[in-house]
């Protein structure tokens, strides 16, 4: 069986957003999959998914201020054309990528206990992110 949808996530400011149960509720079909698997990719070049701690809301805090240690703003960046956050951004994103894949078991994600699924959103003023969430899987 293969499902395909497409969601649009709500603009995000600066940051690392928690989109787990976004992206599980976009897809009720989830819950009649017994075995496989769900690919989550982002149709952007300055934004980005991973999955990290989710219980600590400091963890968000520490991933925003370790990318852009690793990323500065101040780099004599070339491309500068859409503002000193553009550059960063597209930088940070290829890092971090454009897509996660979690197993699905008995019509769950099985992410670990302290896991979840970011939106990384590497620009400070961006509209919202569309994700294009595709299942593939055996039915119950």
């Amino acid at each position: 069986m293969w499902i395909q949808k497409t969601l649009r996530l709500s603009a995000a400011r600066r940051g690392f957003h928690l989109v787990t149960h976004e992206l599980v509720n976009a897809v009720p079909e989830l819950d009649s999959i017994r075995v496989g698997w769900m690919q989550v990719f982002i149709q952007h070049t300055s934004a980005s998914l991973t999955i990290n701690e989710n219980a600590d809301p400091d963890v968000r805090i520490d991933f925003e201020t370790a990318m852009n240690h690793a990323v500065p703003e101040t780099l004599p960046y070339v491309h500068t054309l859409e503002g000193s956050d553009d550059m960063p951004a597209h930088v940070k994103a290829s890092m971090m990528g454009a897509s996660v894949m979690i197993p699905i078991g008995n019509g769950r994600l099985q992410l670990g206990t302290w896991q979840g699924i970011y939106l990384c959103e590497h620009r400070n003023r961006a509209s919202g992110r569309q994700v294009i969430i595709t299942i593939q899987g055996e039915s119950a």
